[in-house]
C-alpha cells in the first residue's frame, strides 16, 4: 500500500455502505492528489478559453471586422454547451451505478481524462472552422465526464464540516491553472498545436495521483437497474418537491452566466475595447491578480465557512463582489480600472466557488444519485462558460460596445445573489 493510500483508506466507506454519509475527515494526501487532478483539469479547460481557441479561430478566420471573430468563438462555445447538458448527468447518473472493482468514480475520471486530452491534442492540428468546433465539443465531453465523477467525490468522502474547505482546492487551483496554462503556451512553446499537447500531457500527468486514492465499490446488487429509460427518468428533479435544490441550481446558473461575460472575452475586451497593443501580456497580469485573490478567497472564506457554518451569506456576498466588478468596467473600462476589478471579481468567484460547491452538496435529494446530482448542479457551472461568451458576443455585435457585455454580467450575478437567498435548509 503507498503512502496516499494509506493516508486515504480510513476515509472510504466499504461498499456495503457506499451511499452512507461520510463522517471521517480526509487527510492531507487525499486533499493534495485531489488538488492536483483539479489543476490539470483547469489547466486543459481554461487555456484553450482563454487564450488558444480564440486566437486559433482569429488565425483562421482572418476577418475584416474582428466582430466576426468574436461571434465564431461565441458559437463554438454555444454548440459545446449543447452537449454538456446532456454529458454530465448522464456519465454522473452512469457513475452512480458502476460497480468495477476499481470503484464507482475512479474510472469515469481516468477515461474522461483520456478523451479530453486526446481531443485536445486533435483540436491543435485542425485548420477548418468545422472541425475546429467538432474537436472542442469532443473535449468538452472527456471535461463533463471527468469532472461529473470528480466532485461526486465531495459527497462520497468528504464531511459535511470539512467540504468548505476541500472545495476550496477545487477551485483554488482555477486561477494556477490560467496562469500556468498561459505561461506554457506564452513561453515554453510556440503554436496552437504545441500548446495543446502540453496542457494534454499536464492534465493526464496531473490527474495520476488521484486514481490510487481508494473509491468505495458498489456491491453488484445494490446497483440500480441500468436502462436508458431509467438514466432518462431519474435526470428530473422536481423544483416543488426540493426546492432548495432548485434555488440553489438557479443561483449557480445565474453566477457562472455572470462570470463567463465578464471573463470570457477578456481578451478581445484588452485587443478592440482598449486597442491594447500589448494585450496578451496584460491578458497574462489580469490572470495574476485573479489568481492571487481567488486562491485566498477560496481556501480561507472555504475554511471560514466550514467554522461558522454559514453558507448562504458567504454566497450572497461573493455573487455581490462580482456584479460590483462588472459595474466598474461598465463605467470606467480602462486597464487600471481592470486590474481593481480582476482583484474584486477573483475575491468573490473564489469564494463562490468553493462556499457554493459545499452548499449543493448538503442540498441533493438523494444519498444513491449523488453523481448525477452534482452531475445537474456541474451543468450550471460548464454551460454558462460557453453560453457566456455567446450572450457576450452577441452583444458586442448589437452594439459594437464592450459596455452591455459587463452590465449583463452584473445583472446575472447579482441575481444569482438573490436566488440563493430563497434556500431555507441551509444557513
Amino acid at each position: 500500500m503507498t503512502e496516499l493510500d494509506a493516508a486515504s483508506a480510513s476515509n472510504v466507506a466499504p461498499a456495503h455502505d457506499a451511499f452512507a454519509e461520510p463522517v471521517r475527515r480526509v487527510r492531507a494526501g487525499w486533499i493534495a492528489a485531489f488538488a492536483s487532478a483539479w489543476l490539470g483539469i483547469w489547466m486543459a479547460q481554461l487555456t484553450p478559453v482563454q487564450l488558444l481557441l480564440p486566437a486559433q479561430i482569429d488565425a483562421e478566420l482572418h476577418p475584416e471586422d474582428w466582430i466576426e471573430s468574436v461571434v465564431a468563438f461565441g458559437v463554438v462555445s454555444g454548440i459545446a454547451a449543447v452537449f454538456v447538458v446532456v454529458a454530465y448527468p448522464l456519465t454522473g447518473a452512469l457513475s452512480d451505478r458502476t460497480a468495477s472493482r476499481f470503484g464507482r468514480r475512479r474510472p469515469w475520471i481516468a477515461g474522461g481524462a483520456l478523451l479530453f486530452a486526446a481531443a485536445l491534442v486533435l483540436l491543435g492540428l485542425q485548420t477548418q472552422l468545422w472541425a475546429i468546433a467538432i474537436a472542442w465539443v469532443l473535449a468538452t465531453i472527456g471535461f463533463c465526464v471527468m469532472t461529473a465523477a470528480l466532485t461526486a467525490t465531495i459527497s462520497d468522502q468528504v464531511p459535511v464540516g470539512q467540504r468548505g474547505f476541500v472545495s476550496g482546492w477545487m477551485s483554488a487551483p482555477q486561477a494556477v491553472g490560467i496562469i500556468a496554462g498561459l505561461l506554457l503556451v506564452t513561453t515554453v512553446v510556440t503554436g496552437a498545436a504545441a500548446g495543446y499537447a502540453v496542457v494534454a500531457g499536464a492534465l493526464v500527468l496531473l490527474a495520476v495521483p488521484f486514481l490510487f486514492v481508494p473509491d468505495a465499490r458498489l456491491d453488484a446488487r445494490e446497483r440500480a437497474r441500468v436502462t436508458a429509460r431509467n438514466v432518462v427518468a431519474s435526470l428530473w428533479i422536481s423544483p416543488r418537491r426540493y426546492p432548495d435544490f432548485g434555488w440553489t441550481l438557479l443561483s449557480r446558473v445565474l453566477v457562472s452566466i455572470g462570470n463567463a461575460l465578464g471573463t470570457g472575452l477578456l481578451l478581445y475586451f484588452l485587443m478592440f475595447g482598449l486597442g491594447d497593443p500589448n494585450a496578451e501580456d496584460d491578458l497574462i497580469v489580469l490572470t495574476l491578480v485573479y489568481m492571487v485573490f481567488v486562491i485566498v478567497a477560496s481556501l480561507a472564506l472555504g475554511r471560514l465557512s466550514d467554522r461558522l457554518g454559514r453558507r448562504r451569506l458567504f454566497v450572497f456576498l461573493a455573487a455581490t463582489l462580482q456584479a460590483a466588478a462588472a459595474l466598474l468596467l461598465a463605467i470606467a473600462p480602462s486597464l487600471p480600472t481592470a486590474m481593481v476589478a480582476a482583484g474584486l471579481l477573483g475575491l468573490g468567484y473564489g469564494c463562490f466557488l468553493s462556499v457554493d460547491q459545499a452548499l449543493a452538496t448538503q442540498v441533493l435529494p438523494d444519498p444513491a444519485a449523488r453523481g448525477k446530482d452534482l452531475g445537474i448542479m456541474n451543468i450550471a457551472t460548464a454551460v454558462p462558460q460557453s453560453i457566456g461568451p455567446l450572450l457576450g458576443a452577441l452583444a458586442v455585435a448589437a452594439t459594437g460596445s464592450f459596455t452591455p457585455v459587463f452590465l449583463l454580467c452584473a445583472a446575472f450575478t447579482f441575481a444569482g445573489a438573490l436566488a440563493v437567498s430563497r434556500v431555507r435548509s441551509v444557513r
